[in-house]
């Protein structure tokens, strides 16, 4: 087990013991309700064995027996200051005692608003109206149906634009909407029926997993989408696409150029872009929006994920003012965009994501960065040298290593023996908690990560990969 001292930003560390509780269950009682009860999300329970996560500080997490692991994954792509971050602590103590939560339908709060100006001073520019929801999901959800409704409701109106387009192996989240522009068939062909079907546009950062056949080149990516919006003129709503790096994908990552190609292409065409930046956003491939990087503003910004630091569950779908204007009009001419979440704009949430912003800002994350990506690239580099590790896709402070049976043909192991899941539960006792997609192992630490974690962190995935793949 890994025994190095973790960084000292909180007052709570991961070996302060957990606090007492009266008639508090058990460690073995707690494991078995949770086979019981708790219906975990993409995961097979009639193989879950519980784990189950006691406390953390900084980038380490301590499981209910003691044992420390450093979060390999950042809980979920979302943690991006570490764990108990006291400035992020106190805010959420300062605002509970305020207020907890009240309606964003119709009415407001002072924490909600600071947080929506906040955000679009620091979104790429143009981007000023912010509209607030529970998830990533969620923040997808509100972007489709706002385009959708905006040509309708447009001067003049465009009614026939009802199509998405959207990228080959993409992953937008789990509600239907998204279902319908998302392309990683395992999470979406059972449920096609119940939605709508995208065009879609072959992804350059990756094979064709249908056909084997390899990732287009940037100008055929390019040249793709020219024609698919010139055959489909007119009926196209808005292209979506995740910036740079297509995440549960498998860590695709897009040639430089492509981002800014798609959004000349769009704009060309009158076409609205959607970004989806819920797990590329707030730092991870190292400016504070993965958009910035190619100077690209989008029609639609999606956000979620890292928007609160990994703390509160908060989405916000940030759009132009030209796309707000179609939505205007007397409660008479219906124009209102009828959609809503309770927890919209929950002012528990909005404090931390401040908190959070003045932490990118004071503590100079975003110029942290460029050191860690390089020891996280200098890892890879030595991972892929792996005898079954068949590539290495790295963007920022995230990288992806296919696990492959053989390395000279590429070709994969068999889906059932699950070869990425068994090097992720092969980390662990190496103190690591990793997360893989299929047989892609994930990589995907908080921002606040030191070099020598990383170095420890990159070990317990190497001990995990071999093990799995001896």
């Amino acid at each position: 087990m890994i025994t190095a001292t973790p960084p000292g930003h909180s007052a709570a560390t991961p070996e302060s013991p957990a606090p007492a509780a009266t008639g508090f269950p058990t460690a073995d009682q707690l494991a078995r309700w949770d086979r019981e009860h708790v219906w975990h999300a993409f995961t097979q329970m009639e193989e879950y064995e519980p784990l189950l996560i006691e406390r953390g500080a900084g980038a380490w997490l301590v499981d209910t027996a003691g044992k420390r692991y450093l979060d390999g994954s950042a809980s979920m792509w979302c943690n991006v200051h570490g764990h108990r971050h006291p400035r992020l602590d106190a805010a959420l103590a300062d605002q509970v005692a305020r207020v907890a939560h009240t309606t964003n339908l119709g009415l407001s709060n002072p924490t909600t608003v600071a947080f929506a100006r906040r955000l679009v001073e620091v979104a790429p520019p143009g981007l000023e109206k912010v509209f607030f929801s529970g998830d990533g999901s969620s923040a997808i959800e509100a972007a489709l149906k706002m385009a959708f409704q905006y040509w309708r409701q447009a001067d003049p109106p465009q009614p026939a634009r009802t199509r998405f387009v959207a990228i080959g192996e993409a992953y937008h989240g789990d509600t239907l909407g998204a279902i319908g522009v998302g392309g990683v068939d395992r999470f979406t062909a059972m449920f096609a029926p119940l939605t709508f079907e995208s065009i879609r546009l072959p992804s350059p950062g990756g094979p064709c997993p249908a056909t084997g056949r390899p990732a287009p080149s940037l100008g055929e990516s390019l040249a793709a989408l020219d024609r698919i919006l010139t055959e489909h003129v007119g009926t196209v709503a808005a292209v979506i696409m995740e910036p740079l790096v297509q995440m549960a994908a498998g860590i695709y990552v897009h040639p430089p150029g492509f981002l800014r190609g798609v959004r000349e292409i769009t704009a060309r065409h009158g076409v609205l872009l959607i970004l989806d930046e819920v797990a590329t956003g707030f730092g991870r491939t190292g400016t504070l929006f993965a958009c910035e990087q190619e100077q690209v503003t989008p029609d639609f910004l999606c956000l979620a994920k890292g928007l609160t630091a990994g703390y509160l569950p908060m989405a916000a779908t940030l759009t132009t003012a030209a796309v707000w204007r179609a939505f205007l009009g007397t409660h008479a001419e219906r124009k209102t965009f009828f959609h809503g979440h309770t927890y919209g704009g929950n002012p528990l949430a909005a404090a931390v994501g401040l908190a959070s912003l003045d932490i990118f800002r004071d503590e100079r994350v975003l110029a942290s960065l460029p050191p860690k990506i390089t020891r996280l690239q200098a890892h890879c580099e030595r991972l892929a040298r792996l005898d079954h590790v068949g590539a290495v896709r790295q963007c920022g402070l995230v990288a992806g290593l296919d696990l492959v049976a053989d390395k000279h043909t590429g070709a994969p192991y068999p889906w059932g023996e699950k070869r990425g899941t068994r090097a992720c539960l092969a980390a662990r006792p190496h103190g690591a908690l990793v997360r893989q997609l299929g047989d892609t192992v994930v990589v995907m630490p908080p921002l606040c990560i030191t070099l020598d974690e990383l170095d420890l962190l990159l070990d317990a995935v190497e001990a995990g990969i071999r093990a799995a793949t001896a």
